[in-house]
């Protein structure tokens, strides 16, 4: 019996990876929002497109699942590489040709170009705080593991 509860079931991997495209896909949607907001602002609308956003939210969910699936998770990896810049700049200029297609920035070349460039930051800052956050997991798991250890010796 005690095999089966630490066994990891087909449906608890799903859930895992699922959740984290899941939070990848919000995360980026935010970057994408906080965008189109300050283009919208700046040009003297404080009225936003629903369809846009709609699209914004497929796009996020397309890309996060085209990452996990074909491109190796890529953004979560422990070393940085020029594996990570070349997917980084593809996945940044899928989400700039599907800003084009879908008229997020009216086609306004400037506009989609420097979206183009904040998703290439958005990509490469996900990638350093991840890293990071990776790395102080570590530092607490070993921690954790030296206490029990200490305990079992006792």
């Amino acid at each position: 019996m005690k095999d089966r509860k630490e066994k990891i079931t087909v449906w608890e991997l799903f859930f895992s990876r699922d959740i984290g495209i899941e939070i990848k896909a919000c995360l980026y949607y935010c970057c994408i929002l906080a965008y189109y907001f300050i283009f919208r602002i700046i040009r003297g609308s404080l009225d936003a497109s629903i369809i846009h956003m709609i699209e914004m939210i497929c796009a996020t969910y397309v890309i996060g699942y085209l990452q996990f699936y074909v491109m190796a998770n890529f953004d979560e990896e422990d070393e940085f590489s020029w594996r990570i810049v070349v997917y980084s700049l593809l996945c940044s200029f899928i989400y700039m040709v599907i800003a084009i297609i879908c008229k997020w920035y009216d086609g306004m070349f400037f506009v989609n170009a420097g979206f183009f460039a904040f998703m290439e930051f958005c990509y490469l800052s996900y990638f350093f705080i991840y890293r990071m956050k990776k790395r102080i997991d570590t530092r607490i798991l070993n921690h954790e593991l030296r206490e029990f250890q200490e305990r079992s010796k006792k």
